[in-house]
Order: structure tokens, then sequence, then C-alpha cells
């Protein structure tokens, strides 16, 4: 079927050499010489492209065009003027035009937006496969070669690419291709971790930068010379990061981005905890036994996060002014947005926020939310469109025009499963699908991560840790006991706590504010303490 271009311009005489051109390359053209008869023609048929030029006796091409939105909103519009005058541009620009030529015009510049707006996602498609191609090859060399830490984090980083540039010219065939490559690399990241991990935690060999030391290492010294504001989004991965990048882009400068490890298990109650201890979670147990929760203790298992982060300030000497403030809820986001001014006054301000965690799980349990994030794709989706209407993105923007440097990351990621794997435990054994602990566990060894010295994970050892086990890849474990109903009701949701490079390898970014106001963390807002059940003011220790 032939394109068909509707081109509207008062000396369309004069313009027959470019209607001729364009009818030789196989377009169909119905020409007017007004804004009115525009109006009416594209009323009457349906065009794949309007050529609108903006000075027409009557009705102005700036006036038709707001008409042919209006009517048929989808239908591209080029706006062509002689006027550079820039009140026309942003006039047109901002009714929606879809590209904008400046007289004379050559018949290739309409070519060109012919193909740019009709033929684009074509081309796209076509030059997007073609690179993947190029880039499969190589990652294939990569996954076949003894990768390192850093190697690990630019495969990862080229997988979540190729992964976001694939689905966006929904392509069946290549996502198919990718996603074969992504498992094989799952498998060959899970024996990285199976050879390395211990001996990272030992010192036996470097380890990368670890969710356990990342407030020492990379905030604490943020804190010389700014004020910064620590966003942890919960459950956050870092694809996910990825697709909410360019609306934290609109308000901040991304001087750093990078992959870091979480630890195991790959669950808040122990990378959270040990994120805000500076700690890993047999220190914690060991040092702070009253703010440690063993697996089979009643109540939340990181209440404690403020008293871990107060403990780490303490050790790291900083005598500063905080806050720590967790959201679980609308209402609670809502109020932090109401009392954003008067967290100004804190040299320091961490945020928890624990949407992801929460979509992930009703997830598993909704029947609603598994049809809205069906796979990687939609959960992404429905992440952003979260993310786009929530409290958050208020709180994101009065950073950015606060001046508030602003540092986003994460505990840990989470995988969505498809492979049950059998396990047997006794009735003690914890009930998470990606890691089991206890004394009397039964699997196949080929199938899990083991760690069977707690002490040796830095894990603590209770009642019930005699070991830990972690599924690896996309795996779950399932009891044989009524087996087939827990597969079906499991397969395909998103879990955490075992070894994959979902749930590993999450993002810590440092974002700089592209406003100057408050650019030196400086603040002349009131003092006053945030009174919320979800919010907690901090002095530092000692002071009363």
């Amino acid at each position: 079927m032939k394109i068909k271009i509707l081109w509207a311009d008062d000396e369309i005489d004069l313009l027959k050499p470019h209607i001729l051109f364009l009818e030789s390359k196989g377009y169909e053209v119905v020409s007017v010489n007004n804004g009115s008869s525009a109006v009416d023609k594209n009323r009457e048929d349906n065009f794949d492209i309007i050529f609108l030029d903006e000075n027409m006796p009557g009705i102005s091409g700036l006036d038709a065009l707001v008409t042919i939105k209006m009517e048929k909103p989808y239908v591209p519009v080029v706006m062509i003027t002689k006027s550079e005058e820039e009140h026309i541009m942003e006039e047109a620009i901002g009714s929606n035009i879809a590209d904008y030529l400046i007289k004379p015009v050559h018949p290739n510049q309409i070519l060109l937006a012919i193909k740019k707006n009709l033929d684009k996602s074509k081309l796209v498609s076509q030059t997007t496969n073609s690179n993947y191609q190029k880039d499969f090859k190589e990652l294939g060399m990569q996954l076949n070669s003894d990768l390192d830490i850093a190697g690990w984090n630019e495969v990862y980083e080229k997988l979540v690419y190729w992964e976001l540039k694939l689905e966006g010219i929904d392509d069946s065939g290549m996502l198919e291709i990718l996603n074969m490559q992504k498992k094989e690399a799952n498998t060959q990241f899970s024996k990285f971790i199976d050879e390395n991990y211990l001996k990272w935690l030992n010192g036996v060999e470097e380890r990368p930068q670890m969710v356990h030391t990342l407030f020492k290492d990379c905030i604490h010294p943020t804190l010389d010379h700014t004020s910064p504001f620590v966003l942890v989004i919960d459950n956050l991965r870092y694809d996910q990061w990825k697709i909410l990048r360019p609306l934290f882009s609109k308000y901040y400068s991304i001087p750093k981005e990078e992959v870091v490890y979480s630890i195991l298990p790959t669950t808040t109650q122990y990378a959270r905890n040990a994120f805000f201890a500076g700690l890993m979670p047999s220190e914690i147990a060991k040092k702070y036994p009253d703010l440690w929760l063993d697996e089979d203790a009643e109540g939340s298992k990181n209440k404690n996060e403020a008293a871990l982060l107060e403990h780490q300030l303490a050790r790291l000497a900083r005598d500063i002014k905080w806050s720590y403030n967790k959201i679980t809820n609308l209402d609670a986001g809502k109020k932090l947005v109401d009392n954003f001014n008067k967290l100004l006054d804190n040299n320091l301000n961490v945020i928890v926020w624990n949407f992801v965690d929460m979509l992930s799980h009703a997830r598993t349990d909704m029947e609603v939310i598994r049809e809205l994030a069906d796979d990687e794709s939609a959960y992404r989706s429905l992440t952003l469109s979260w993310f786009e209407h929530s409290p958050l993105y208020e709180i994101i923007k009065k950073c950015a025009e606060s001046g508030r440097k602003l540092i986003v990351t994460t505990d840990h990621g989470t995988v969505r499963v498809n492979s049950p794997v059998k396990i047997i435990g006794d009735r003690g054994t914890n009930t998470n699908l990606r890691y089991k602990v206890g004394r009397s566990l039964s699997y196949k060894e080929k199938d899990v991560f083991q760690i069977k010295d707690p002490a040796e994970g830095y894990l603590p050892k209770s009642s019930l840790s005699s070991e830990f086990v972690f599924a690896k890849e996309n795996d779950f474990f399932v009891y044989p006991n009524n087996y087939n109903h827990f597969v079906k009701h499991f397969t395909n949701t998103f879990q955490h706590g075992g070894v994959s490079l979902e749930e590993v390898l999450i993002p810590y970014v440092e974002l700089e504010p592209k406003s100057a106001k408050g650019a030196t963390g400086e603040s002349t807002a009131a003092a006053d303490p945030v009174s919320s059940r979800n919010v907690s003011r901090f002095k530092r220790p000692g002071r009363k």
C-alpha cells in the first residue's frame, strides 16, 4: 500500500518538482493551496503524513494544525515556513508537530522527514538487530572466557542495554535469542559466585564493592562536602533503574553510575541490614545482638535500620544531624513531601522506599498484578508508571530544586523464577523460595550454592542454621509435598534471596542537581523535627 501524503502550501504550483520527486519514489501526494482545504481533506481521507505551510491566507498553517491535531492527533505533521522567528517555532513545537523545516526546502529534506517519521521504527529495528548480532558474538566470547569482577559488570550492563533496546523494537525473535544468552550468562555467573564469594568475604581474593561496605566506602566520603539525600529503593533491579533514569535526568546530571554487589542471602533481612550497619549479618548479631533477629524470631527483621545506621555513623566519627525515613504506603509518602523543607536542616537524609518490594510480593499473591506484570518488560513498565505518579517523584524534584546531591541505590534485586528444584527440610526450615537455612536439608548439590559453615559466609548461626543453600539462575525451591500446586503458583513470579545477575548486581548512582539553588548544601529551612510515625529525626549520637 502506498504511503499517502497531504501537502498544503499557497505556492503549491511552485513545488511541482518536489511532488514529482516524491511520486517517483512511490509516494502518493495530495496537494492543496490553503489551510481550510487541508482541514477538509484531512477529514475526508486518511493520510500517513501532512506537510503544512505555516503562512497561508485565510486559515494559517498554525490554525489548521490545531484543528488537524484535535481531529486526528496521531497523524504526523511537518511544519514548513519561511520564518525563523523563535515564537513561531515554539508555537508549532508546542502544538506537537513531528518536524520543522525552513524554506526553501530541498526534495531530500522532505524525503528525510518522511523516513524519519514513517520508516523510523523499521530503520531502528534493522539497525538495532544488526548491532546486536555483532555484539552477540562478542558477548558469547566474553561468556566463554574467564571473566573477572569488572568483566561481569560489563557483561550485565550490556545484556540490560540490549534487553531494553530490543524490547523497544518489539522483535520477538531477537528477544528470544537475547533471553537464551541471558540464561547462559546466569549459568556462568552462578559458577563465578560459587568459586569466589567466600574467598571475597574471607580476604582470599580482592572483592568487589559490596553492599555492606557501600555506605562507608562511597556515601561516607561525600559527607565531607555535601549534605546528600540517600534513596534506598528496596528490590530495585539494574534494568528498572535504567528505565527510571531518563526521569531523574530531567533534574540531575549523573556523574557516577555503577554496578555493585549485594550479599547472600539477597533479602532485606540480610542485605539491607548489612547496608545500614556497615557490617555482615554475623557481625551485626555479635556486636548488636539486640538489633538482630534470627530466622525463627517473631516480628519484622528490619525494624532496627535507623539504630544500625546510628551506630555506623558513630563508628565513622560522623558528628552530624541526620534523618531516617521509611516509606511503606502512599500516605507516608505524601507526608514526607509535605514535610520536605524540614529535612533540609540535616547533613544527611536517608529515605527507604518499599514500593518495588511490595510490587514483587503483590505480583506473587494477587492475580491482577500478575496479569499486569506478566514478564520483565511489563514489570519494568509497571515500575515506571508507578514512579511517574508517586510522591517519590515529587521528592526527587524537590531534592533537585534545593540543590542537594542525591544518591540512589538498593539492597538487592529480584529474578523471575521458572524452574522448580526439589528440596526437603524439617518443620523449622524457612519459607523463602530462593534460599533455605536449616539442619536437615536434603537436595542435589549440583542444583544449589552451598554455605555449609554459616561463619564462613558471615551468617549468624542459630538453632536452625547448620547450613545455607541458595537457588541459582531462575530456579526456586519447592517441597515434594503438594509439589504441583506450588510449582503452578510460583512459576514466573519475581523472587529474591538467591544467586543471579538480577539479584546480586545492583545499581549505585550519584546524581548532581542541574539547579544551582542551594548547591553548597546550606539551608535556611526551619529545624523543627518531622513528626510522623514513619519519619524519625536523629541528632548526632550523644546529643540530647
